[in-house]
């Protein structure tokens, strides 16, 4: 992603890239943990980087199968989310949530209150860096030939598959945490629970290849 700085302002001046499913396979293959997780949650959930490493073992309702974006992180600076909308719970589909799981009895920081992308190198007082992730994600696309890729990409990633499974806009607009549906609408491209469910859950299945039927859905 180019960005350019106008009076102050930052503009994008060009936007992410979306990943096909067999990109996306590819890339994930050359990840090692917690990197893999991380990709696997901003594809699957539509998350911003800032909110991904923002994330605490607290904010997982296990039971319910759902997490709760609470804050984002930015230059190792925790911050409120980027919008109200942003706010919210998540349903997590179970396969997702296994993931999570397994990542959880491995890291050795799995306390509620710690952060669920703790920094081995910062003793677990913050999460892995955004520059950290953003070389982690470089190395495994230049392993994958798939080329560069942004952090962003994968919130891209996101609603072009969300698009691709049929999801209605309005469904869309929710999964993504847009307050105006015209930002889901011109830049990215009021629904119920069950279909917001049903939308995350056919993403899951494409980022983990469980139904390969759905790809050309």
């Amino acid at each position: 992603m180019e960005l350019v700085s106008i009076k102050g302002l930052t503009k994008r001046t060009r936007q992410p890239r979306s990943l096909t499913v067999e990109e996306f396979q590819k890339f994930i293959r050359h990840l090692d943990e917690p990197f893999r997780t991380i990709a696997l949650l901003c594809c699957c959930l539509g998350l911003r980087i800032s909110e991904c490493l923002a994330l605490k073992w607290a904010d997982v309702d296990w039971f319910n199968a759902k997490v709760r974006v609470e804050r984002g992180i930015v230059c190792q600076q925790v911050d409120d989310v980027k919008t109200t909308e942003s706010r919210r719970s998540m349903v997590m589909d179970r396969e997702l949530l296994e993931t999570l799981k397994r990542w959880k009895q491995a890291t050795q920081f799995s306390k509620p209150e710690e952060w669920m992308f703790a920094s081995p190198a910062q003793f677990g007082k913050l999460p892995w860096s955004y520059d950290q992730v953003w070389r982690m994600y470089q190395k495994a696309a230049g392993k994958a030939a798939i080329g560069r890729i942004g952090t962003h990409s994968l919130r891209h990633t996101y609603r072009s598959w969300l698009d691709s499974v049929g999801t209605p806009v309005g469904v869309q607009q929710r999964l993504m945490r847009h307050a105006d549906i015209r930002t889901t609408m011109n830049i990215y491209g009021d629904a119920v629970t069950e279909d917001m469910r049903s939308a995350h859950e056919k993403v899951v299945r494409l980022a983990m290849q469980k139904k390969p039927e759905l790809i050309s859905a």
